[in-house]
């Protein structure tokens, strides 16, 4: 038996659990309840920060104060939200905001670009897992998932890149002007995990073409090219026939 289901299947498996870590890191901020309300891209001290929490934590759509029990306790949603701490999106002011942040739009780019690049990873993983379901029965399908979750994995790695240079830089800049800040744990390993979960799934969806492709050649050589009801076989049939009705009438003239 051909072990092409069976990788294809994996493939499904790890397409899915990426899709699923995509989510979640996608609606901390915009929903408001357990899990997804423990995850964020950066935490700061921003009491030195007119108007702004005691504690800030940044997400995909807002910045978001912390509750006594280390919940995020978010506001209106806004999609693409930046890190720009000077900015009318985020505090709009510069006091206690420190000079790496000022004057410079790097960090606004930088975040916005990750939610756009985040979008198409889903999409393309999502084509990717429907279309895998045709893997499971044809090559054709294992390189067409192949090439989908290839597409995914390209821009979901753009996103992780992007998100680590941000906010670890972001995060650096906080501290160096005594502000105690650190990355979150569950957003920066949820989006290198779904990197990696697609990185494995766009290897072993090849795996399944070419392993298909090779027991077809294998089962080709072992029945001589011939069709399933064999060929050979018919004509020794014929052949063995033929020389059956000649040795009767041999049998039939020596006797007349």
């Amino acid at each position: 038996m051909t072990p092409r289901p069976w990788i294809a299947l994996t493939s499904l498996v790890l397409i899915a659990g990426a899709c699923l870590l995509i989510f979640l890191v996608l609606l901390a901020g915009a929903v408001d309840g357990n899990p997804v309300n423990q995850i964020y891209f950066l935490q700061a001290d921003t009491s030195a920060i007119p108007g702004a929490a005691p504690l800030s934590r940044w997400t995909f759509w807002n910045i978001c104060s912390v509750t006594t029990n280390g919940r995020n306790m978010c506001g209106k949603v806004h999609p693409a939200f930046p890190l720009d701490p000077p900015s009318d999106r985020n505090f709009d002011t510069t006091k206690g905001v420190d000079a790496a942040f000022i004057g410079t739009r790097k960090y606004f780019y930088l975040t916005r670009f990750m939610f756009a690049f985040v979008l198409i990873s889903l999409f393309f993983a999502v084509c990717s897992l429907f279309l895998g379901l045709f893997a499971l029965c044809s090559r054709i399908g294992s390189f067409l998932s192949s090439a989908l979750c290839a597409v995914a994995l390209f821009f979901q790695t753009l996103t992780a890149s992007l998100m680590t240079a941000a906010y670890v830089i972001g995060r650096n800049n906080f501290r160096a002007n005594k502000q105690s800040a650190n990355v979150g744990k569950y957003s920066f390993g949820f989006m290198w995990a779904a990197m990696a979960c697609l990185f494995l799934s766009t290897v072993l969806f090849c795996v399944a073409g070419v392993t298909s492709k090779k027991d077809t050649t294998t089962y080709t050589k072992r029945t001589g090219g011939k069709s399933f009801f064999g060929r050979k076989n018919t004509t020794r049939s014929r052949g063995t026939f033929i020389d059956s009705e000649s040795q009767r009438r041999v049998v039939k003239d020596e006797l007349s």
